[in-house]
C-alpha cells in the first residue's frame, strides 16, 4: 500500500476514534484537532458516512452509529 494512502487511512481511523470518543462532534473540531483542512475533513468524514460509521443528524454535527467495528 503506498505511504499517502496508508495515511489517509491512519487519519480517517483516528476522526472516527475522535467521534466515538467524543460523542457528537463539530467538522470544526475535526478540523482543529486534526489540524487539516475543512475539505480534507470534508472528505473523511463522507468516506466514514458512506461506510455507514458516522451520521450527520445535524448539519455540520457528526456523531458515531450502532454499526460494529472489526478491528
Amino acid at each position: 500500500m503506498k505511504e499517502a494512502t496508508e495515511r489517509m487511512l491512519t487519519r480517517i481511523k483516528d476522526v472516527y476514534m475522535y467521534i466515538l470518543d467524543n460523542g457528537t462532534v463539530t467538522t470544526q473540531n475535526v478540523v482543529d484537532e486534526f489540524d487539516i483542512t475543512p475539505r480534507t475533513a470534508q472528505r473523511d468524514l463522507n468516506v466514514l458516512e458512506y461506510n455507514e460509521l458516522i451520521t450527520s443528524p445535524v448539519r455540520g454535527k457528526w456523531t458515531t452509529t450502532s454499526k460494529k467495528v472489526i478491528s
